[in-house]
């Protein structure tokens, strides 16, 4: 934790540092301004973890007008920041190719001038960024496949993946998730973790998060409701995560598998953060569990993160996964994919299988999308022709 905290205050540090620098250097405000720019930034830099001391504490309302706008504030940073690295980058080949080869350095490349258009910028996208969150966007996807039943020649899968019901992710933005899922019409409706965040422990928040679990458990899916841990449950913790899961009509999957009458099996697997958060393991281990799986039925894997185990994709024909919502707000999806690179959306894996990684249907931190639109999967299994 010590680490984490070290790590986190350094580099979002670093971020206020930086656009602190560039706002002074070029808008030269007077002393009493800078000085309430460098409150504001302080203010901001630890809003994040007062926010974490205020759920701990069961301070919901406290935790809540701290997270807006702090959790807007780091987003809209992380936009200003990126785009004035940009810029600068600009500026430093512009001066570059100046030193060595002569050239010209435009005038409108001055810091001035990179600084006041990156500001804009920022602003802008910081404002749809806040609006396309809010903007549930269903991706289909259709699997034929030869290993359904006769009688069966379709099944309709929708996923939902990183919801994180808790402060800011209420009742208004959950049923927009919903209305999509109950529009697609489910045989079976998935949830791939990360459904539920935060550390709420007041009667009154519990009793908001009972309504939000009754919200789910009312959307019909015949075939049945399924569920995976994700990292955040353990972060939230575990049981009362569990027990919103539950109550909010999902049968949880930790490291089993589930025969269905329609002729398919759902596998899942918990996330890896309970073993680093001291959790027992889930017994059997996913290679082990992933080897005994028949090749003769359907196999469908829920897997939080969109990795492949040592065991290879050859155990199962589609893989569930989010984690990692595409990113969130572009360009931080560059740094994501270093550590998982199988992209967001359909990959066809060197086994002939099939892994869809959701961008995920809410949002964590920064209520905030750019170019990482939010999104409801749904996947339709259909008969080969004979």
């Amino acid at each position: 934790m010590s680490l984490f905290l070290i790590s986190f205050l350094s580099l979002y540090g670093g971020m206020h540092i930086y656009a602190f620098a560039r706002l002074r250097g070029t808008f030269s405000p007077g002393q009493p301004a800078t000085m309430l720019l460098a409150g504001w930034m302080v203010l901001m830099t630890v809003a994040p973890l007062l926010v974490r001391m205020a759920e701990s504490a069961g301070l919901e309302r406290t935790a809540r007008m701290l997270a807006w706008p702090g959790y807007i504030w780091m987003g809209s940073i992380f936009i200003f920041c990126s785009a004035l690295a940009a810029a600068d980058t600009l500026r430093a080949a512009s001066w570059i190719a100046h030193r060595f080869f002569g050239s010209a350095i435009p005038g409108y490349l001055s810091a001035g001038n990179t600084c006041a258009v990156a500001l804009i910028a920022a602003l802008l996208a910081s404002g749809y960024a806040l609006y396309d969150a809010g903007r549930i966007r269903t991706e289909q996807v259709t699997v034929t496949t030869d290993k359904l039943p006769p009688a069966v020649r379709s099944i309709r899968v929708v996923q939902i993946s990183d919801v994180h019901v808790g402060l800011l992710f209420r009742e208004s933005r959950l049923e927009a998730v919903l209305q999509a899922v109950r529009a697609a019409r489910p045989d079976i409706l998935v949830s791939t973790g990360d459904l539920v965040d935060g550390r709420l422990s007041r009667e009154d928040a519990l009793s908001r998060l009972d309504r939000m679990a009754a919200m789910i458990a009312a959307v019909p899916a015949k075939g049945g409701k399924f569920a995976v841990t994700g990292n955040h449950e353990y972060y939230a913790g575990l049981d009362q995560a569990l027990e919103f899961t539950r109550k909010a009509g999902f049968t949880l999957i930790r490291n089993q598998s589930v025969a269905l009458p329609e002729g398919i099996t759902i596998s899942g697997v918990d996330d890896a953060a309970g073993q680093r958060r001291g959790s027992p393991p889930a017994a059997p281990p996913e290679a082990e569990l992933m080897r005994s799986l028949s090749s003769h039925q359907f196999q469908l894997l829920l897997k939080h993160r969109p990795l492949i185990a040592e065991t290879g994709s050859r155990h199962f024909d589609l893989q569930l996964s989010g984690h990692v919502h595409k990113g969130q707000i572009f360009p931080f999806y560059l740094l994501v994919k270093q550590i998982f690179p199988i992209p967001c959306g359909t990959t066809r894996t060197a086994d002939g299988s099939l892994i869809h990684v959701s961008r995920g249907s809410g949002t964590w931190g920064p209520p905030m999308r750019l170019f990482a639109p939010p999104e409801v999967t749904v996947i339709d299994l259909t008969s080969s022709p004979p």
